[in-house]
């Protein structure tokens, strides 16, 4: 039952699964799809991560490359960033450990982001990551 329930109506299993937790009908739980559901969880964790720091990383790269065209956009965009990736390292403090692979990995479709938005070639950007997690994440560092 429990499977088919998660095929026809996945939010309806999710408050099943809820219930028998919380009740303590922990031999009635559909383990299959709850471990499958936290695995899911775990990735979607860290893919935010990844999505923040090719947004933030494009942004702060396109502040370097182009001050003549620095907006309140692009800072606002920055600043958001900068506080979303922090709320989620205070509410998920283990997140932390993901930081550097995550920037590093962002970094490219970054450059790509920056490139694309500013017409400046790829290859003018460097080619590892100029930014340390502080730097990222610090309200106060801003490329000049």
């Amino acid at each position: 039952m429990n499977a088919n329930l998660y095929d026809m109506d996945h939010f309806g299993w999710l408050e099943q699964q809820t219930l028998l937790l919380k009740t303590g009908q922990l031999g009635a739980l559909d383990v299959e799809h709850l471990t499958e559901e936290l695995e899911l969880a775990v990735g979607n964790e860290r893919r935010e991560i990844y999505r923040r720091f090719r947004i933030l990383i494009g942004h702060l790269l396109k502040w370097q490359y182009q001050p003549d065209q620095r907006s309140a956009s692009w800072s606002g965009t920055i600043r958001v960033q900068r506080k979303d990736l922090k709320k989620l390292l205070k509410d998920s403090p283990s997140l932390r450990r993901f930081l550097e692979v995550e920037a590093r990995d962002a970094y490219a479709d970054a450059v790509e982001l920056a490139s694309f938005e500013t017409g400046i070639s790829e290859s003018t950007f460097p080619e590892d990551n100029p930014f340390s997690i502080e730097e990222l994440l610090s309200d106060d560092a801003w490329p000049e």
